[in-house]
């Protein structure tokens, strides 16, 4: 495949850095910010790059799947992963639930529950829950993504910064061995970082596939968390981590 020499350049420059931005590329190259969208779309084209809002992200690894494919990936073993969830939030709790297929599951497990006022960024969240009497849902301003229904931004991060709730259900595209805790979306990250921080018990669902996964963009550590739960941890470091920190692993197939 033939790259201009800017074109290779962005490429490896998105590479070193995870993501390139467009006002910052223009400068770079004294060229025009149209020019370098123009770029960007060329490359995400090719499928060199993954087109975010003012940039480009280099896609390490495998690339964010479409949403409703990622729904069917281990169905399973969210759905435990969200009933074991559900368990440690008692009736007339506040949380944030955070974007995600993993954290919609233990959304699926809290419809039977009282008293419970829900903060989201995740439409789909908010649309389920609505509807039950027993369940005040608060959803957050911002940009919505097509993708998905995630509500980003800058405008959601300072919302959630509004609350200070008992539990924070959240989510990671990915999990690296060293228990950096990774997403696609810089965006998306921010809020979630926002999240981390106003919530007293930080509560993170994954499943085992998210330590076979890598992303560009690092949303915290595992040692930030209070309770992990997934279906199974087989990654010696990540156990490790989870012990040191005294996070609680709760790992779903064990029973």
């Amino acid at each position: 495949m033939y790259l201009s020499p800017r074109h290779a350049e962005i490429v490896q420059m998105a590479k070193d850095n995870g993501r390139v931005l467009v006002d910052d590329l223009a400068t770079h190259f004294n060229v025009t910010p149209q020019t370098i969208r123009k770029d960007l779309n060329d490359l995400c084209d090719q499928r060199l790059l993954s087109r975010i809002h003012g940039g480009a992200l280099f896609p390490s690894g495998i690339e964010n799947m479409e949403y409703e494919a990622r729904r069917k990936i281990a169905a399973e073993e969210k759905e435990a992963i969200g009933r074991a969830a559900a368990k440690l939030i008692p009736d007339n709790a506040s949380l944030f639930i955070n974007i995600g297929t993993t954290t919609e599951s233990v959304s699926k497990a809290l419809l039977d529950h009282n008293g419970l006022m829900v903060i989201t960024n995740n439409i789909n969240v908010a649309n389920r829950m609505r509807i039950y009497p027993s369940i005040e849902v608060v959803i957050a301003g911002g940009v919505v993504r097509g993708s998905d229904g995630g509500v980003v931004g800058e405008a959601a991060v300072d919302f959630i910064k509004q609350f200070k709730v008992d539990y924070a259900v959240i989510g990671a595209s990915a999990i690296d061995h060293d228990g950096a805790l990774l997403d696609f979306d810089f965006r998306e990250v921010k809020v979630a970082q926002a999240i981390i921080a106003n919530a007293r018990h930080v509560i993170l669902v994954s499943d085992q596939t998210k330590f076979e996964r890598t992303a560009p963009v690092r949303i915290g550590h595992l040692s930030q968390v209070n309770t992990f739960i997934t279906d199974r941890c087989d990654i010696p470091s990540v156990r490790k981590i989870c012990q040191e920190a005294e996070v609680q692993l709760i790992e779903t197939s064990l029973g």
